[in-house]
Parts: C-alpha cells; structure tokens; sequence
C-alpha cells in the first residue's frame, strides 16, 4: 500500500472524523462490560497492543470505509464505471457537453490512444457498448494525467467525501448501539451522546446522492478539462 497525499485526506482522514461512535462505544460500552477480560488480554501482548492491534485496526477501519463507500454508495448511485460522470458526459444523449466540445474531446481521444467512440447513430444501436468504449477511454485519459495536480485536488475531494459517507454509514450503527445500550442500562448522558452522533453522523448519508453526484461531477468535469489542455 502506497501512504501518500491521497491516502490520508481522502482515505485516513475520514475515518478518524467517523471513528468518534466507535470511541465511545468502546469506552463506555465494551469497557464497562467486558474490562477485565480486555485488561487481561493487553497484560498478555503489551507489544501487540501497544501499536500492532492500534495500527491494525486502523487500517481495517479505512478499508471497510472505502469498501462501504465504494460498493454501496457509489454503486447503487452511478451502477459501475459505466454510469460514471466521467462516462455520461461523453454520450451523444448527454447534455453537459456541447455538440463541438464532444467532438473535441472524442477527436483527441482518437489521436492520443486510437480509440475510436461511438457517433451519434452508433451509440443508439448499441449504447452498452458506448459505454465501454468511453470507460477504456476515461482510464487511459487518467494514467494521463496521473500528476496532474489540478486533478489530483479533485479526486482527493471525491474521494474524501465518499470515503465520509461510508465512514458516516459505519458511524451510524454505532451510535444506535450506543442509544440501545444507554437505554438498556438508564444511562441519560449517554443516551443523549448517542443521539447528538446518529443526527451527526445520519446527515452525509441523507444527502448522499447529491455529494457524490455533484463531487463526481466536478471531477469529471475537471478531467476533461485538463485533458484538453495539455
């Protein structure tokens, strides 16, 4: 694994700012209850538990986030690369883009990797393999502009606000823990902690769709442009 700039804005980043219910849900849940056991446990792999099991689970954080944000969220949202912005926006159907801007961008496609896209006519007939066609076109325009770092700012923010939202989904499930055990054992502080972090915490996923649409958007714009510029 690479740790670069991407891996701790886009990556780390959210899940520290997600990884307060899971905190509390440990301290004041898991510890009261099973304390002694888990003393026990650090007393017989101080080494482990001082950095291995912390660093460990860190990075087990970040990839279910990513993988909760990647296969659920952006998934049910664009339905694969072929759903993209970044694959939309090329479509014939597609608006964004004026008619010459596509025209543009399709002619240099073909110019710099020999990729011929569908035209109009074409892309009705078969409009999956329009698709496809523009996905294979949109990877190698990235490992174009792999530093780029107008680009790279972008897909820092894309990826930060959708690593957030399946940080947030993780988040969420331990605040209502949270809520049910506070509940369970009568405690009001705690019960009201939980709360305040299921409103938190609720609020990246009721507006999921619009961040990861209008981030990936940006993007996408951003992607073409910088391919037109060079």
């Amino acid at each position: 694994m690479k740790v670069n700039t991407y891996y701790f804005k886009a990556r780390l980043f959210p899940t520290v700012i997600s990884s307060i219910p899971v905190l509390v849900f440990v301290t004041q849940v898991l510890n009261p209850l099973y304390g002694e056991s888990l003393k026990k446990v650090y007393d017989i792999l101080p080494m482990l538990t001082s950095l291995g099991i912390y660093a460990g689970l860190v990075f087990l954080s970040v990839q279910i986030n990513r993988f909760v944000s990647k296969e659920i969220f952006q998934r049910f949202f664009f339905k694969e690369d072929i759903n993209m912005p970044t694959t939309n926006y090329l479509l014939w159907s597609n608006v964004f883009f004026a008619v010459d801007t596509k025209k543009a961008i399709n002619e240099k496609i073909l110019s710099s990797f020999n990729i011929t896209l569908l035209n109009p006519a074409e892309e009705q007939q078969d409009g999956l393999r329009a698709r496809n066609l523009i996905v294979h076109a949109v990877s190698q325009i990235k490992n174009k502009l792999r530093d780029n770092a107008i680009l790279f700012q972008h897909n820092i923010e894309y990826g930060f606000i959708r690593n957030l939202i399946g940080g947030s989904l993780i988040a969420t499930i331990f605040s209502i823990a949270i809520i049910i055990y506070a509940l369970i054992y009568g405690d009001g502080t705690l019960r009201n902690t939980g709360v305040i972090l299921l409103i938190i915490y609720s609020l990246p996923i009721i507006f999921s769709k619009l961040l990861i649409t209008k981030y990936g958007r940006y993007y996408a714009k951003v992607l073409y442009e910088q391919f037109m510029s060079i």
